[in-house]
């Protein structure tokens, strides 16, 4: 297959909400082409109306590179319609088998065209926020390849961010608790970030430059998973309580 037509099917599964078989090995996929492919897919749906609103991070925990064999984070682009208002209701209908995790969102305060260093944090990134992933493979059974996972856009499918707080709020070495109707379903620590998700923020700017990409002012970062992913339920309160921080909540129907 041609990476239009291996784009042309992700994007499809992704909208009919039906998945689809592994692509990788019987294409003899490489990253390079999955990112491209990635972006392909991404184009379709641009050409549909959304719009690019950010970027998310994978990989962020070093336990998962070594799990699947890389030694560099992954990343996604965010669309506009991925984006779900805190406190908003969404039916479980239009995902294939999605799972849900916390995350630490960062709001880009100007245009980004370098990589910056923790120092310059603050001149380049307005605040950050609590938030929660819906991560969705397009693949059968959830199963797939480095290479799958990159041309499936990261299973980037939904995002939830709460309130914008100051971009020096402490985020680093603090409990999370992953919750299904207030019942603790996920447990862990920001540490897991890459030890701090301020240098998922700096990383990110890294990623950016080495595939010629400029962060836009407004863009939202997503630095990566702070627990295991959990499996979405019908009827279910989905929460995060960030301690010191608060709590981020949506809702699946």
């Amino acid at each position: 297959m041609t990476q239009q037509e291996i784009a042309t099917v992700l994007d499809q599964a992704a909208v009919e909400a039906k998945a689809t078989a592994q692509m990788a090995k019987n294409n003899n996929m490489q990253l390079t082409e999955a990112y491209d492919i990635q972006k392909t897919a991404i184009d379709l749906r641009l050409e549909r109306g959304e719009t690019i609103v950010g970027y998310k991070l994978g990989f962020t925990s070093k336990a998962k590179m070594e799990q699947m064999g890389v030694h560099d984070m992954i990343w996604g682009r965010l669309t506009s319609t991925m984006h779900i208002k805190e406190g908003d209701t969404v039916s479980l209908d239009r995902f294939i088998h999605p799972r849900v995790e916390p995350e630490i969102a960062f709001l880009v305060k100007k245009d980004i065209d370098k990589q910056i260093t923790m120092e310059e944090l603050s001149d380049y990134y307005e605040g950050l926020a609590l938030a929660l992933e819906i991560i969705d493979s397009r693949y059968e059974n959830f199963k797939f390849s480095l290479e799958d996972v990159v041309a499936d856009n990261c299973s980037s499918t939904g995002f939830v961010v709460g309130p914008w707080l100051p971009i020096h709020t402490n985020v680093s070495d603090l409990n999370i608790q992953l919750k299904f109707d207030g019942e603790t379903k996920q447990e862990g620590n920001t540490n897991a970030i890459l030890g701090n998700p301020l240098e998922s923020a700096v990383e990110m700017t890294r990623l950016a430059i080495q595939n010629n990409i400029t962060l836009k002012k407004g863009d939202i970062i997503l630095a990566g998973a702070a627990t295991a992913a959990e499996f979405l339920k019908p009827n279910t309160k989905v929460s995060a309580t960030f301690e010191t921080i608060g709590d981020i909540q949506f809702n699946i129907q």
